[in-house]
């Protein structure tokens, strides 16, 4: 089944609930799936809801400017989704392939619905795994000097090729403050690290000479600041004494695998929102 997602969000009031719903009842549609949370401490109300796309009786465009009109006399922020369209994410790497092999595993296996049209790396050294998955591979080298040419050929491949989602999977260069806010919400980076601890380079070295008892993994919005986007998802894993920096950060991979596929899954999906640099991230409804 096909559905059409809204996302809304508003300061809280009373009614908000009851207004929403009596708006599509009135306009005739199902009412498959509603989520919401009330914030009291920033009084904002968020919602998703999940309306069932055969009950569409106009073109896409009228839909979205009908709830316009609506939610303008309301003061709703609001996007629209319609899920039988197929994102198309572009995925950059370094020289680590293990969140590259399980993001195109997932893909492979139907578990991330979407397409992946293209992998750019400023190593060559991952572009068998992209030849297995037979995903076309952009090796785009990258120096100092070079940066702002390079992210230009990056933002280039990216507009040919239609790219919704930029996923950074484990690609070990910091992105301009002009790329994060030109894609804002629109890049996700996983960093190897519970943050806000750690940030940065090689946190798990720093993590065993802390002799710290958790290790874990952030996906987040990449932002302008380094490591300090909204973050989308978490998790760690307790760790002891006896682990050297090596073997923390082979324990670290599997919580770097899945967190990052968690987080491009809620994106997809619609489930998150943003506001104030926090994010709002609904359940998956199965």
């Amino acid at each position: 089944m096909h559905k059409i997602i809204f996302l809304i969000q508003c300061s809280d009031r009373k009614g908000l609930l009851a207004a929403i719903s009596d708006y599509f009842y009135g306009q005739g549609y199902n009412i498959l799936h509603c989520q919401q949370h009330s914030d009291t401490r920033e009084m904002r109300y968020y919602m998703r809801l999940e309306l069932d796309l055969k009950d569409l009786m106009t073109t896409r465009k009228v839909l979205q400017e009908e709830f316009g009109k609506f939610a303008a006399h309301l003061g709703l922020t609001w996007e629209c989704h319609f899920t039988d369209y197929r994102n198309r994410v572009a995925i950059l790497v370094s020289k680590t392939s293990h969140c590259l092999f399980d993001l195109l595993s997932r893909q492979h296996e139907g578990d991330l619905v979407c397409d992946i049209p293209l992998i750019i790396s400023n190593h060559p050294d991952l572009e068998h795994i992209a030849d297995q998955f037979r995903v076309p591979f952009y090796y785009l080298p990258i120096t100092k000097e070079t940066k702002l040419e390079q992210e230009a050929q990056i933002q280039t491949l990216l507009t040919k090729h239609n790219i919704d989602l930029v996923v950074l999977a484990r690609y070990m260069q910091i992105l301009t403050p002009q790329f994060t806010h030109a894609w804002r919400e629109r890049v996700i980076n996983i960093h190897h690290a519970f943050l806000p601890a750690f940030q940065g380079a090689n946190p798990y070295l720093r993590a065993y000479e802390r002799g710290v008892k958790m290790i874990g993994a952030t996906a987040h919005y990449a932002s302008e600041d380094l490591d300090q986007g909204p973050i989308i998802e978490q998790d760690v894993v307790r760790v002891n004494h006896e682990l050297s920096p090596a073997g923390l950060k082979k324990i670290g991979k599997d919580v770097e695998r899945q967190v990052l596929s968690r987080a491009v899954q809620a994106h997809l999906e619609h489930r998150i929102m943003v506001f104030n640099n926090r994010t709002i991230v609904f359940n998956a409804a199965y």
